[in-house]
């Protein structure tokens, strides 16, 4: 079964990209519905990079523990007519809890220049989860899907690298010179 987004974002694909790896940033994709902790001593990465698997706790609302996940990194990159995907994967396994029972977890996020508009992003978003709970578990996670989205949205802009500034100060005449 699969859950799909693909939404433009309002920042560059660099960012997007940037953002994607970053275990904050994913936390406040969630936050405050969903909180993830890590459970390895070395705490979680900076950044996530290929390879990494990392043990994670999964808490609804900071108390209600809804189990644990491992998260598995990859990522690559894909010439399309349109100019270059970059791809994100996290193929995981539910470990505990009301996802164990599934027995396929790939989520991939691809980021690439939004058409038309390199300073925004096309952000594709992709679930595929099996399992035999998997019917009664994708509505639910339906609607995790819309929040992320919307969150998506929301945090995009503060994802930029190097932010406009909102008025630009005029130079300043030394009279010295």
């Amino acid at each position: 079964m699969r859950i799909m987004l693909k939404i433009v974002i309002d920042c560059d694909a660099d960012a997007a990209w940037r953002a994607v790896h970053s275990p904050r940033a994913v936390a406040e994709l969630y936050g405050p519905m969903l909180d993830l902790e890590p459970l390895v001593p070395s705490g979680m990465p900076s950044a996530w990079s290929p390879g990494d698997d990392v043990p994670v706790q999964l808490s609804a609302f900071g108390s209600l523990p809804m189990g644990r996940q491992l998260i598995h990194i990859s990522e690559r990159s894909v010439d399309e007519p349109d100019g270059r995907v970059r791809i994100f994967r996290d193929s995981g396994i539910p470990l505990t809890g009301p996802l164990a029972s599934l027995d396929v977890w790939d989520h991939q996020m691809a980021v690439s220049p939004a058409p038309g508009d390199p300073t925004r992003t096309l952000w594709r978003d992709r679930l595929v989860i099996g399992g035999p709970t998997a019917p009664a578990l994708w509505p639910m996670l339906w609607g995790m899907w819309q929040w992320r989205g919307a969150r998506i949205k929301a945090l995009a802009p503060t994802w930029a690298h190097d932010p406009v500034p909102d008025t630009v100060e005029p130079p300043v005449d030394d009279p010295g010179n």
